[in-house]
């Protein structure tokens, strides 16, 4: 045969994983069979494996008694394949491996479909890596570990070696990879007689260079006494900041007992699976915050690094957890998989993980077991052992995620979309309280944007009872409902009932905390009390722009304009489109005097949303430019003659222009239509000249606040 040309080779780098049977040549013929035919079940049956295999992102390279496995996706795959590996052998003690990683060049012969054609550095470093090794051994090459240093969680697991002889007197560096459960602790056998001769070494050295304390040169206790004034000049430094940090912002500090819940991968062949896998993982969250003493991060924030390169340390990070539940999903029919792992970001220990195969009616107790292993693993007590529910009718529960998946986006379309999901799931079970709850959910976010109220509050108000007829311990079911009460019937003390009963069951709960902050500003309460609720609001969901949009709300209510500011700059990094209550930054710009910011900031907003913006013209108000804000007036009632438009946001041109009359003009047709927002008047800025009018308290009366406490608080500027 004549030699390939150049261009039958392709090269790249791979990431190998070379694997050894070891006493392989000991064994008769029959048991070589067998622990090959096992080792290849448990090759094949590890995550890294299939998903690799699916996404043709990995090459075999068979050989007798082992093989090896060429990922080219990244250093990570083959020692979390190696780790896989090593978990199944538990049960399987008769099968001694070792293992070798290396990532180097790897040629593949591209014209021929033979495995065996694969060669190179990469491969062949592997290998010898993996001959330093004993049976149970996981080593790496120094380059590999070098790759893994930049993550803390694998910092742990690697335990530097020194140098190994190879073939033809050459040597390479090697790392021991393990930890108290996996891999080899015990130092290889051909490292010994190195290590030996190196203590040796060390002893006759220090033997030697042993000198009197007067022998010690003067210039080095000069040096000593310059490294001990530094060290306590930078000492004292530190101190100082940490002072000033306490007193300037607040610090974050990671709790033991919290965790974020990330999205499953969809690892099913049709990537038609990711509404089942974003559901399944809500579920486990939501259970999970329940749980007393654990903070659970909301959907908001651990969804937000779905489809992202971020390592586990780095969302752990950003979120303030300490631990993060990562999984896959694989969906065959009726057939699923669901692999989950628990890690404690702090040092990357795998503290729990498990692989479940069910049909699909039993993913109800897949999600349960998860929770309680989670539990167990983070030792936490539970206070009452969760009650038996019923399990929904599997083709429910398939709709109801579906329709979950489409209610937590913010559009039109797919708030009716998730509608039409959650009817059709109770189609199929009447009695499915999730479902119910769900259409109560789309309703409200549907409300006063997309919807008048008065068409979808009540909406809001049936499925909400029915959800908590059916199952009371549904959180956000009861904030729902005490929304509805708020809006229709006027009923502030009815609200409030509910979100407290909401918290009660769900801690975690983070539009509860978000809507009691707002009830509390709206009656005039103290501001530290709605800011413990908005702060814990943040602290569950710290990447929502909703919660952090409510948050600038707040702070203007109370005053806190500086603050408000930087909450406003950061929903504009968090989502730059976020517009649900307009722009609180441009709020926080106008009352501070910075009139050419928000001018610039509401301008973008009429510009992104097709929709006249109200506080364009008061802006232009305050500024002296009647004309302007007459002419930004007349857009907006233009477009309220033929769209929704809360009237307190038409009243509020109004005042800013000085004409009181036509406000509460405006502001009598907002009650007639039960705008939901129109308890809001209260804390915003805007309406404080109103204050003194008692046109002002009739209407606060009418809508179940006390003027008495709305109106007097030493908490607003």
């Amino acid at each position: 045969m004549p030699p390939e040309s150049s261009s039958d080779v392709k090269f790249e780098i791979g990431h190998v994983l070379f694997i050894d049977i070891v006493g392989y040549s000991k064994l008769n013929i029959h048991e070589q069979s067998e622990q090959l035919e096992t080792l290849k079940a448990i090759v094949r049956g590890t995550e890294q494996f299939k998903k690799a295999e699916e996404e043709a992102k990995l090459l075999r390279l068979p050989t007798g008694d082992g093989g090896a496995l060429v990922f080219r996706t990244t250093p990570e795959a083959p020692v979390l394949c190696a780790l896989e590996i090593a978990k199944a052998l538990k049960v399987h003690p008769q099968l001694k491996l070792r293992m070798g990683i290396h990532s180097g060049p790897v040629n593949e012969i591209s014209d021929l479909n033979e495995q065996a054609n694969i060669a190179g550095a990469g491969i062949n470093t592997a290998q010898r890596v993996m001959d330093c090794g004993d049976a149970g051994h996981i080593l790496l090459s120094r380059r590999v570990a070098e790759d893994l240093e930049h993550y803390p969680r694998w910092q742990p697991y690697l335990h530097s070696l020194g140098e190994c002889e190879v073939k033809h007197g050459q040597k390479i560096s090697v790392v021991n990879f393990y930890d108290d459960q996996l891999g080899n602790q015990e130092m290889p056998e051909k490292f010994k007689p190195v290590a030996a001769a190196e203590r040796q070494s060390r002893s006759e050295s220090a033997a030697a260079g042993a000198q009197p304390k007067s022998a010690i040169p003067k210039w080095t206790l000069i040096g000593a006494a310059v490294l001990i004034l530094v060290a306590i000049a930078f000492g004292g430094f530190l101190y100082w900041q940490r002072e000033k940090l306490k007193t300037s912002a607040p610090t974050s500090v990671i709790q033991d007992k919290s965790i974020a819940v990330l999205p499953f991968v969809d690892l099913s062949q049709a990537k038609d699976q990711e509404y089942f896998c974003d559901g399944i993982s809500e579920e486990i969250l939501d259970t999970l915050a329940k749980v007393e003493g654990l903070r659970v991060v909301a959907r908001t924030s651990s969804f937000s690094f779905k489809g992202k390169n971020a390592n586990v340390s780095e969302i752990a990070q950003r979120l303030n957890v300490q631990n993060v539940l990562e999984g896959s999903l694989r969906r065959e029919g009726n057939r699923i998989r669901i692999t989950a792992q628990l890690i404690n970001a702090r040092d990357g220990f795998h503290l729990w993980s498990e692989t479940y195969e069910r049909e699909l009616q039993g993913v109800f107790s897949v999600q349960d077991e998860i929770t309680r292993a989670i539990v167990d693993a983070l030792k936490i007590k539970l206070a009452i052992a969760p009650i038996a529910q019923l399990q929904p009718n599997s083709e429910a529960h398939d709709l109801y995620l579906q329709g979950l998946y489409f209610s937590n986006k913010s559009g039109e379309e797919d708030l009716r979309r998730s509608l039409d999901f959650f009817q059709r799931a109770l189609q199929k079970d009447p009695n499915y309280a999730k479902a119910w709850t769900g259409i109560a959910k789309a309703w409200e976010w549907l409300a006063d944007v997309y919807v008048k109220p008065l068409e979808a509050y009540p909406a809001v108000r049936t499925a909400a009872t029915k959800a908590i007829e059916l199952d009371d311990k549904e959180a956000e079911a009861h904030v729902y409902l005490g929304d509805s009460q708020r809006v229709l019937n006027w009923d502030v003390a009815g609200c409030d009932a509910e979100l407290k009963r909401a918290l009660q069951l769900d801690p975690n709960c983070g539009v509860a905390h978000v809507f009691t902050a707002l009830s509390i500003a709206s009656q005039g309460g103290a501001e530290a009390a709605a800011l413990i609720h908005i702060r814990e609001a943040v602290k569950v969901d710290p990447l929502s722009p909703m919660i952090s949009t409510f948050a600038g709300f707040i702070d203007i209510a109370y005053g806190r304009l500086d603050d408000a500011i930087a909450k406003g700059r950061r929903t504009q990094l968090l989502d730059p489109n976020y517009l649900y209550l307009g722009s609180q930054l441009a709020v926080a710009y106008r009352e501070k005097g910075m009139f050419a910011e928000a001018l610039e900031l509401y301008k973008k907003t009429a510009e992104a949303t097709a929709i006249p913006e109200p506080g364009l013209a008061i802006t232009y108000a305050r500024m002296g430019r009647r004309n302007d804000a007459e002419r930004v007036l007349n857009e907006v009632k233009t477009f309220a003659a033929t769209h929704y438009f809360a009237g307190e946001e038409i009243a509020s041109i109004y005042v800013a222009l000085g004409d009181n009359n036509a406000a509460f003009q405006w502001l009598e047709r907002a009650y007639n239509e039960h705008s939901g927002s129109l308890h809001g008047i209260v804390a915003r800025p805007i309406f404080r000249p109103l204050h003194s009018d008692p046109r002002f308290a009739a209407l606060l009366k009418r809508i179940g606040l006390d003027p008495a406490k709305a109106l007097v608080s030493p908490n607003k500027p």
